[in-house]
């Protein structure tokens, strides 16, 4: 069941989604190269507590971490360990925020370097592009989400750039609903099944999570031992791109800003 929220309820997100984009941000200003993924896992934990939310991925049954830490062929759900960040790693984030009964959800990726401020060649390389694709398809994704528009009108549109540039989208893997739930319905995969028309239609106070996930190479996954850390099967990069946006009279709201 897809559960509609109010105005002051979608107020609450947007507080805590706040407080999650804060959080995203300060880590990765902080993913540089010498620092390991734990130490960036408890200066999330302890910025998001601090700030007065509550670390949403800790309510997942079995998880005891706020983050997910996604290094190089890492798609989703990695363990945070004691990896100490390289140079050119590429360096995915995705963490949850719970404020007053409400999840917010949101992710990023970004290459590791020494200092942002880094002098670069007008022409992008082959990881650069591959991350800034991601990024282009998240947004474009997003304008599509609002009233009238359905599910499948997200999903077309980050498939449609993502294969255009000749990269996969991770099929065993999906966007969803977000809420009371950290994952409620509908699902909002990144590529189109059928007709767009079957797809689930938007309304106003529906809020959802939409998630690019895609790899470099092909889109077979494959899990780690730990039964949580998802790798792509073929070792190539993975990225992952993710905002809580809301369905409103004005458009899409992106809560997690």
């Amino acid at each position: 069941m897809i559960i509609v929220k109010t105005k002051e309820e979608i107020e609450k997100m947007r507080i805590g989604g706040k407080i999650l984009a804060d959080v995203v941000f300060e880590v990765l200003n902080r993913a540089k190269p010498g620092i390991t993924e734990l130490a960036l896992e408890k200066f999330a934990e302890e910025l998001i507590i601090k700030k007065g939310g509550f670390p949403g991925f800790k309510k997942v049954k079995g998880y005891k971490f706020a983050t997910c830490i996604s290094t190089n062929d890492v798609i989703v759900h990695g363990i945070p360990g004691n990896y100490s960040l390289k140079e050119e790693d590429v360096f995915g984030l995705d963490c949850g925020v719970y404020y007053e009964g409400f999840f917010t959800d949101m992710s990023e990726t970004i290459r590791v370097r020494n200092s942002k401020f880094e002098i670069r060649n007008s022409k992008l390389d082959e990881i650069d592009e591959f991350l800034e694709t991601g990024g282009f398809a998240l947004n474009e994704a997003i304008k599509k989400a609002k009233i009238g528009n359905r599910v499948g009108h997200i999903s077309k549109t980050i498939q449609d750039i993502v294969e255009d540039k000749g990269y996969s989208v991770v099929r065993d893997l999906i966007g969803h609903g977000v809420g009371r739930k950290l994952h409620e319905e509908p699902g909002i995969p990144g590529y189109l099944v059928g007709k767009i028309g079957n797809t689930s239609l938007l309304k106003e106070g529906m809020t959802i999570a939409i998630e690019v996930i895609y790899n470099m190479g092909k889109s077979g996954i494959r899990y780690s031992d730990d039964q949580w850390t998802i790798r792509t099967q073929d070792k190539s990069l993975s990225g992952l791109f993710e905002r809580t946006v809301a369905i409103t009279k004005k458009g899409p709201v992106i809560l997690t800003r």
